[in-house]
């Protein structure tokens, strides 16, 4: 039986928030640095380094010690929607959860990215506020889909940690299961599988069968591997979902 790790058939906003905050710190239990490289260019834009700075020396007011380990505060606020239902009035609220951190930020989540009237108008009370409030707050919006990719793209081909890959696939899958990526960019992906015995078969027959519990990404090529190749690729034109009596 497959392992789920992402809790599903609850109610949706609160579940999505749950679990991405799980993904992201799998992501931090995983490799904090990939954690940081994440933050840093995808969300802080390269404008700090959140790792800890070591100084030998630093003068203090009123002492000189041997060394100083000192680590850049920061504050992520995030805002999660199933859809673009995101309102200034409650977004502006959520600006004074902020207090002396040295970065701030307040990210905004949903299937689909902000509509772009609505972002420009809360980007410019925020640009007021930080005025203001002598604040310097950033807003960043983004999509689940442009956050699995993000992760994606720091867990390589060459990163052999197996687990968090199916963590990854698996929030994909509640993703799309609820909804919370677009299932239309299918044509985008090839899905390879090893076929190994039953080549044969799933050759003269156009048929590739699979244990429904595993759960793919949705794609509309199916490319198969044996004797160390791909040696066929198809369009998928149908999908059977078998029940054993």
């Amino acid at each position: 039986m497959r392992i789920h790790y992402f809790q599903r058939y609850h109610q949706k906003e609160n579940v999505a928030t749950a679990n991405t905050m799980l993904l992201l710190s799998r992501l931090y239990t995983h490799s904090s640095d990939k954690f940081f490289e994440l933050l840093r260019d995808k969300f802080f834009m390269n404008s700090f380094e959140l790792g800890l700075s070591f100084k030998l020396q630093e003068k203090g007011p009123a002492s000189i010690p041997d060394a100083v380990i000192t680590q850049e505060s920061f504050k992520i606020v995030v805002e999660t929607k199933i859809t673009d239902w995101f309102y200034s009035s409650q977004l502006e609220k959520h600006l004074t959860s902020f207090g002396n951190e040295n970065f701030k930020l307040l990210l905004t989540l949903a299937s689909e990215e902000m509509e772009k009237t609505k972002l420009d108008d809360f980007n410019k009370r925020l640009d007021e506020y930080n005025i203001k409030n002598k604040m310097h707050i950033t807003h960043v919006n983004t999509t689940f889909e442009s956050l699995a990719n993000y992760i994606d793209e720091l867990i390589d081909d060459y990163d052999y940690d197996y687990e968090m890959k199916a963590i990854l696939e698996d929030y994909r899958e509640y993703c799309y299961n609820d909804n919370l990526i677009p299932k239309s960019d299918s044509w985008k992906f090839l899905r390879m599988q090893l076929a190994g015995t039953t080549f044969d078969f799933n050759k003269s027959n156009n048929l590739y069968y699979d244990n429904v519990d595993r759960g793919f990404r949705p794609h509309d090529y199916l490319g198969l591997y044996t004797q160390k190749s791909l040696r066929l690729i198809g369009k998928i034109v149908a999908q059977i979902r078998a029940v054993e009596v």
